[in-house]
């Protein structure tokens, strides 16, 4: 009975020592990323030295080098661009868009051309309008209802949804497949209800697909802002002989090279066992970019730079990727798993940050049940920042293709007032908070930190 008792004396008290030298260690991740970090400046320069990052546009390649080149500064073990080729849409002149009630009377609306949607005719589109908010409802009017008009998707991003990922996942699919749909039934062109759950005047981008829809058979697609989506369906109500006019000069170009930017601090223990953590480096146009997504870009560099400056030494191999083209393609992301199966790398772990610079809550995870658990005797740790979702489900589109015997996790900020921003050009710099990055940047590198101490479990057993 005496050695039973000493022994659980013991264990906990090494599990005691191991959590005050775990806090410890997450303390410095934080102080140093508090008073001595570097992602606000990078995202400063991201953002207003270079701007929005379209996948295969200059500005994107000219992210590239400037990553890289930072990467270059931290004194990493290794860093490389991997070559991917990505599609080039570009927008060209800006749309522009009215309502007309009776001839020579309209009202300018605010709009967007879709990610990859054709161009209006020369001299613009006009037609009638069919409002509808599902596609079971585009069915039930069939092509006698809807040829020859122009189709408003007007569902309305969930309010009542806590979760607004979840709201957001509730209505996209209008977004991406609107266009292909309407065309079945003999529409001439496609305008959708912004993915947004605030009031206003700004039209938010995105991608969209035409399906194995002929190019030659293809209809302009369009974002209208939420405020016009309120007036335009308003004024149908009224009158369901309203005409819509719009001009857009997109175009889409042959596919160019554009590059993931790669570094790493290779593992003092196992240099064969990698782990990942990343963001996405182009972005749509409008705006600059900040939070979607060149927050998770210099949160995840900034993680590698904090390994540096407090001095700690993974046993693991630690690689920042820097993902190309997840907007519209996941080029880089399946890129980088297709280079990564070829070269029979073996990867343990992956962290993905492409939720917003917003304060962090927590993470999510795509994981067994053993490695969860885990997860979850971590918990107290990350209690003294207010860090405190830790659920199972979702990770992120770009380490999506890595899925296999490994963790999946991503950064979950507080996501209330991200689709304010998501895809609009609202999407600028002066909407990131420098706390509240950097406080994401240190929680980011606290789990890594905390799974490359302790391992990935793999098949039930830590694999050496």
């Amino acid at each position: 009975m005496k050695n039973s008792v000493l022994l659980l004396i013991v264990f906990f008290s090494i599990v005691s020592f191991g959590q005050t030298d775990d806090a410890k260690m997450l303390k410095s991740f934080y102080d140093t990323s508090l008073v001595n970090g570097k992602s606000y400046d990078w995202l400063n320069h991201l953002s207003n030295q270079i701007g929005g990052r379209l996948s295969g546009s200059y500005n994107a390649e000219k992210a590239v080098k400037y990553t890289k080149k930072e990467l270059d500064k931290l004194g990493l073990d290794k860093v490389w661009l991997q070559p991917v080729m990505v599609p080039k849409w570009v927008r060209g002149a800006k749309e522009y868009a009215y309502v007309e009630t009776v001839p020579g009377k309209s009202t300018v609306l605010p709009i967007c051309a879709l990610g990859g949607s054709v161009a209006t005719p020369q001299g613009g589109l006009k037609a009638k309008l069919i409002e509808v908010k599902s596609f079971d409802e585009l069915e039930q009017l069939g092509k006698e209802k809807i040829a020859g008009k122009i189709v408003f998707y007007n569902r309305p991003m969930k309010a009542e949804l806590i979760s607004t990922f979840q709201a957001y996942g509730g209505c996209v699919e209008q977004r991406y497949k609107g266009a292909e749909k309407a065309i079945a039934y003999g529409a001439v062109g496609v305008l959708v209800r912004s993915m947004n759950l605030r009031l206003d005047d700004y039209p938010h981008a995105g991608s969209m697909s035409y399906g194995d829809v002929a190019v030659a058979k293809r209809i302009p697609a369009a974002a209208i802002s939420t405020n016009g989506a309120e007036l335009l369906s308003t004024m149908l109500l009224l009158d369901k002989n309203i005409e819509f006019y719009f001009s857009q000069h997109c175009k889409q170009l042959k596919d160019v090279q554009s590059y993931n930017v790669i570094g790493e601090i290779t593992g003092s223990t196992y240099p064969n066992k990698i782990m990942v953590v990343g963001g996405h480096l182009d972005s749509w146009d409008l705006g600059d970019g900040a939070h979607d997504d060149g927050a998770g870009v210099v949160q995840s560099m900034e993680v590698l730079r904090l390994f540096k400056q407090t001095g700690y030494e993974p046993k693991h191999t630690i690689r920042v990727v820097l993902f190309m083209n997840e907007e519209n393609g996941l080029r880089g992301g399946k890129k980088y798993a297709k280079v990564a199966a070829n070269k029979k790398e073996n990867h343990v772990f992956a962290l993905e940050s492409d939720s917003g610079g917003f304060t962090p809550r927590g993470f999510s995870f795509d994981c067994s049940d053993e490695n969860f658990k885990k997860v979850i005797s971590w918990k107290s740790l990350f209690k003294p920042y207010l860090i405190h979702y830790f659920e199972k489900g979702g990770s992120g589109a770009d380490i999506g293709p890595l899925k296999g015997d490994n963790v999946l996790c991503g950064l979950r900020p507080d996501s209330q007032r991200y689709f304010d921003h998501h895809h609009a050009a609202t999407d600028t710099f002066e909407h990131v908070n420098k706390r509240e990055l950097e406080l994401g940047s240190a929680t980011m590198t606290s789990l890594v930190y905390l799974f490359d101490k302790y391992e990935v479990i793999q098949n039930s057993k830590v694999k050496k």
